[in-house]
């Protein structure tokens, strides 16, 4: 929960914006600004306070603690110009958090965290457990001294500059170690404790066993990613608690599911139980990976026959393929997931043109593979086989990734050794829709015209299907120097189901700086002035142009309303 905390009527005004804006997340605290901050931050994971920040400082002071358990702390100015990520920029999200504000406020989000500043990924942000120096290392980092990888295990990281010797030490592993006086360790979640359990057995008998199962085998509990086990014991109390206890989720397969992974120790205590020769090992196994123990029984103090049996497994790092849309090409129309996955990724795969407009996102060290027009397909298989690595990669593409984009070859290629991640972006379609007015009110269709790699019979065939069913239709890639000929041959063809004054818009460069576009007719189109560069949204039988602008009404009632009259039929829709 995030406490909202103002003193003046301006401060409560912008309080009161962002607590219509995330009601949920939200908690607005009245009274004394003094006991409302203290009430707030004893209760609330963040704050964000609509005050002067001398004023929130020295409230604050005196509540102070450690800065792992403090709350992250946002400070808005009264005039709602910046949200200043005061506390806890790190641990207690402060910094993401400001920026968050700023977006929702229209307020210029300060973050003063020094690898913030300078686009280095914070260690203690990597989404992994951590121990040891990090504030050691980190100021290594950015005084450019030389901070070694030690990468024990495969896990995709965001660029960071690590050389191969340094006097300071990232360590990535999920060994059961101390940190060194200059060393960071990261645990990845790279362990799976598969679990059986007798009917009733004791939560303590269950834990127990797990945590003497792993500091035995000399494993860190930190990088447990999950517990496994068999349907049958999906609500077995004392397995739910432990996962419970180790803040892991509990991952459960059928007994069928079980009996077909090959295990080194069957018993048929569970084939009789549960319908499957192996429990710990064999939920363990069942996602793939190295047992690294094998199946342990727990020990009772008053000899009484164990209660429950685990094995562990350690499941090799998976790269992770982050398939983003850009949107049309305006910065603000570029999603904050997008954003985000930018600067996770450690490679970003791009045509040269679409890594131009990004390029400023990316975190230092980021390693850049670009490539010219025509090599789509190779850039699917660079971006899947850097994933295969065990790099966090992001391969970008136009609008959005899916449509007429890297997605689909990329997907073609890729096999379920590597996480992929899609991220949606705003599409050419739509930037255009927006700008034209509202054409793709109705049903609509998108269409290719180019026949570089689907045949033109077949282009043809869905144009015609779209031209019958009275679709507005969206024509991508309409006409290059050397296909010029596509776009008036779909246009006949759907003159011939559409009257002549069928509004047609056409834009160029959507959402850019050197955007243009027009609303003309079906008839009166020029197939001249479109290029690759532009879309051509052609309407239905009922889009009219109201005050300059496309609009395809929600139903037909203008199906049999005259050009002449449309304005009226619109504001009568629109009711």
């Amino acid at each position: 929960m995030i406490g909202l905390i103002s003193a003046t009527a301006a401060g409560a005004a912008a309080r009161d914006r962002l607590a219509a804006a995330w009601p949920e997340r939200t908690r607005v605290y009245d009274g004394p600004v003094g006991e409302a901050v203290r009430a707030a931050f004893a209760e609330c994971e963040q704050l964000v306070c609509f005050l002067a920040t001398g004023a929130v400082v020295r409230l604050l002071a005196p509540l102070l603690g450690d800065k792992a358990a403090d709350p992250g702390v946002v400070c808005v100015d009264e005039g709602g110009r910046f949200a200043v990520s005061l506390l806890g920029g790190h641990g207690g999200g402060a910094n993401e958090l400001a920026r968050e504000v700023g977006a929702s406020l229209g307020a210029e989000p300060v973050v003063t965290t020094a690898t913030d500043a300078v686009g280095l990924p914070g260690l203690d942000t990597l989404g992994l457990p951590y121990e040891g120096s990090v504030a050691a290392v980190s100021r290594a980092l950015l005084d450019g001294e030389p901070v070694a990888l030690r990468a024990e295990v495969a896990w995709p990281l965001p660029p960071l500059p690590v050389t191969a010797e340094g006097s300071y030490t990232v360590r990535l592993t999920d060994r059961a170690i101390t940190a060194g006086e200059r060393e960071v360790l990261l645990r990845p979640p790279t362990l799976v404790v598969g679990v059986g359990a007798s009917k009733g057995a004791p939560a303590a008998e269950v834990l127990g066993l797990i945590e003497g199962t792993l500091a035995g085998a000399g494993l860190s509990p930190a990088s447990v990613a999950e517990l496994a086990t068999v349907d049958a014991k999906a609500q077995e109390p004392g397995i739910v608690a432990a996962a419970e206890r180790l803040g892991v989720p509990l991952v459960t397969y059928s007994a069928e599911e079980l009996a077909g992974v090959e295990v080194p120790n069957p018993s048929d205590a569970p084939l009789t139980a549960v319908g499957t020769p192996s429990v710990a090992e064999a939920a363990a196994l069942r996602g793939g990976g190295a047992l690294v123990v094998p199946k342990r029984k727990s020990e009772r103090a008053d000899g009484r026959p164990a209660m429950a049996t685990c094995a562990v497994v350690r499941r090799p790092g998976r790269g992770r393929l982050a398939v983003v849309g850009l949107g049309p090409g305006a910065r603000d129309l570029l999603t904050p997931r997008a954003t985000a996955e930018l600067r996770r990724a450690s490679v970003l795969v791009g045509l040269d043109q679409y890594v131009d407009q990004i390029r400023d996102l990316l975190r230092p060290g980021t390693r850049v593979l670009e490539s010219g027009l025509g090599a789509e397909e190779e850039r699917a298989r660079t971006a899947v086989a850097e994933a295969r690595k065990g790099h966090a990669v992001a391969l970008i593409g136009s609008g959005d990734a899916g449509v007429y984009a890297m997605a689909s070859p990329a997907l073609a290629e890729a096999c379920d050794d590597i996480d992929v991640v899609g991220v949606p972006g705003v599409t050419a379609a739509l930037a255009a829709g927006a700008i034209l007015g509202a054409p793709l009110g109705h049903d609509h269709v998108s269409i290719s015209l180019s026949d570089l790699h689907t045949p033109w019979e077949v282009i043809e065939r869905r144009v015609r299907a779209a031209a019958e069913a009275d679709l507005v239709v969206t024509f991508y890639n309409p006409r290059s120097r050397g296909r010029d000929w596509q776009l008036p041959k779909a246009l006949a063809i759907l003159a011939g189901h559409r009257e002549p004054a069928t509004p047609v818009g056409v834009v160029r460069n959507a959402s850019r700086p050197d955007e243009s576009s027009r609303v003309t007719t079906l008839g009166g189109l020029d197939p001249a002035i479109v290029d690759m560069m532009t879309v051509v949204t052609v309407g239905n039988t009922a889009t009219r142009e109201i005050a300059g602008r496309m609009v395809t009404p929600r139903g037909y009632r203008w199906q049999e309303t005259s050009s002449t009259n449309g304005s009226a039929a619109g504001r009568e829709a629109a009711r």
